[in-house]
């Protein structure tokens, strides 16, 4: 799909299952090396959590599942994104090293985002990671930061239409 030492191409066409593209991709037909890398990430917590993004609804939240694992992330909470089937058979460092890594992996913007490269010498490796940063297609507000009176996150969407009738004389 590139060209020579060429990393980044802009399409005219959106082919691909939403859920799985990158924001920039699914919004603007702009793909990079790091639009895998955003695949990759949804893929990881689809597998952790055995729930797939495209299916995904909270029941409280309008949230997907990279919303939901961002979400338990920020409240210090992530291993109970895990699926059941995980929970008793898995390491928790290394289940809670790939929920971090795939939190890289699915940030909004793609120069945030790891290369494949750097995700597989980090998956080998123990080094610190940074934190992870809000994820693409995120619609919420942080809980650590609601208003105490408040039990529920809204999401608000404005949206103006313009609405023009045309009528023969």
């Amino acid at each position: 799909m590139f060209r020579g030492d060429q990393t980044e191409e802009n399409t005219h066409r959106i082919v691909g299952t939403y859920g799985y593209m990158s924001p920039e991709y699914a919004s603007n037909a702009y793909f990079s090396v790091k639009t895998d890398v955003f695949c990759f990430g949804v893929l990881v917590l689809e597998i952790l959590s055995g729930q797939k993004n495209r299916r995904f609804q909270h029941p409280d939240r309008n949230l997907n599942l990279l919303g939901h694992a961002w979400i338990l992330w920020i409240k210090g909470t992530p291993l109970e994104l895990i699926d059941e089937c995980l929970a008793f058979s898995s390491n928790a460092s290394e289940v809670l090293r790939c929920i971090h890594v795939a939190l890289l992996c699915v940030h909004q913007r793609p120069e945030d985002r790891p290369n494949i490269s750097t995700v597989v010498q980090i998956l080998y490796n123990e080094n610190p990671l940074p934190q992870p940063k809000q994820p693409g297609f995120f619609m919420g507000t942080n809980p650590l930061e609601q208003d105490s009176s408040s039990n529920q996150m809204e999401v608000y969407s404005s949206n103006e239409v313009s609405l023009t009738t045309l009528e023969a004389r």
